[in-house]
């Protein structure tokens, strides 16, 4: 092995060269952190989504009102509506939308909840649907009824 290639071996930047190390760094450049006003603002380390590889990845959202910062207690389909409204402007933040959505995950305080969750969700996409998870949960933050966390292009990809 030549001197060069295992000094970078030893970084732990590559395995077999210095032409993966460019990749490396290149890596790094493909990652964008989105972040909007017009969602609740993270209440932890995280981004309110990252931007990967054409892909927009939305961290959870729960029923804070973004213009107050408070939480919203009502009925888990007033949490609903707003938590996908979150989701919305995450996802508009990041140049995407609800329809670029392909894959969401539902956690629920209480399963009993999922046909008014379900009639709400209904009403904020539209066919072809998100391949989507629901489970419930022991707990959620601030023990809100409802949190969603979504994947969605970041640009139109066209339908072959």
């Amino acid at each position: 092995m030549k001197r060069r290639e295992a000094l970078i071996t030893l970084s732990g930047a590559a395995l077999i060269g210095p032409k993966l190390l460019i990749k490396q760094k290149r890596r790094k450049s493909m990652i964008k952190e989105i972040k909007t006003t017009k969602a609740p603002q993270a209440i932890g380390p995280y981004s309110q989504a990252i931007e990967a590889n054409g892909f927009v990845f939305c961290s959870g959202q729960i029923a804070i009102d973004p213009a107050t910062g408070k939480l919203i207690s009502g009925t888990v389909e007033e949490q609903t509506r707003l938590v996908l409204n979150n989701l919305k402007a995450v996802l508009e933040a990041a140049g995407s939308s609800l329809d670029k959505v392909v894959k969401c995950t539902v956690f629920l305080q209480d399963m009993n909840d999922f046909s008014k969750m379900n009639e709400v969700y209904g009403q904020f996409f539209k066919p072809p649907y998100p391949a989507r998870a629901a489970v419930q949960v022991a707990r959620l933050p601030k023990d809100v009824k409802v949190e969603i966390e979504a994947i969605a292009t970041a640009k139109l990809i066209k339908q072959l």
